[in-house]
């Protein structure tokens, strides 16, 4: 009988340990930076939350619009961010996410870093925060802008793997403004970074 309740006992604190276990992970997160590209059904969670129209009878922003935007904002700000290293010395998996301004803005640091024969290392750890500071609609065009604070493990090394700027080992805290746009006549809903602010 007794043998019954140690087992009862055992199942019981493995189910805690496994509940507790799913919380941590949801709170922390899984990963510790971007390894590799980014797979098919990470892109399709990206187009199904940041393409999202949020204008819903011609009313910018209600809660749930909101909240769902900024998810697919923060979706997207990890993956330029890890996108601006140089495993491929060009923007490649963000690219649907950038406006031509901003894709050919980056391209041209990736290359002006490569000339100079430098690379950089970033390892994004997460997203703070990150808040609507501003919308507004001109004629047809929504432009939202969002503050994010993020970490991030980032340094940049020279050819002979000096570390020249930054640091490999510690965790830096970044504030960034970024302005997301899409026409609300287009029958494509994607947003995209159209600027950053400093």
């Amino acid at each position: 009988m007794n043998y019954s309740f140690e087992y009862i006992d055992i199942i019981l604190l493995a189910m805690i340990a496994g509940f507790i276990f799913l919380r941590l992970r949801g709170i922390l997160g899984k990963r510790t930076g971007f390894e590799g590209k980014i797979g098919e059904e990470f892109k399709e969670e990206i187009n199904k939350t940041i393409i999202k129209n949020i204008t819903k009878n011609n009313q910018i922003f209600d809660e749930d619009a909101k909240n769902d935007f900024l998810k697919g904002a923060k979706i997207a700000y990890e993956t330029i961010i890890t996108d601006f290293s140089d495993r491929d010395n060009k923007i490649t998996e963000s690219k649907p996410l950038l406006s031509k301004k901003m894709y050919d803005k980056f391209n041209e640091a990736l290359r002006d870093r490569k000339e100079r024969g430098h690379f950089a290392e970033i390892t994004f750890i997460g997203v703070n925060s990150a808040t609507i500071k501003e919308h507004q609609k001109i004629d047809q065009i929504l432009n939202v802008t969002v503050d994010f604070v993020g970490e991030v493990i980032t340094c940049i090394k020279d050819k002979d793997k000096k570390v020249i700027s930054g640091d490999p080992k510690k965790i830096k805290k970044i504030h960034d403004t970024w302005i997301f746009s899409r026409d609300t006549r287009s029958s494509n809903p994607n947003w995209q970074l159209v600027d950053t602010l400093t």
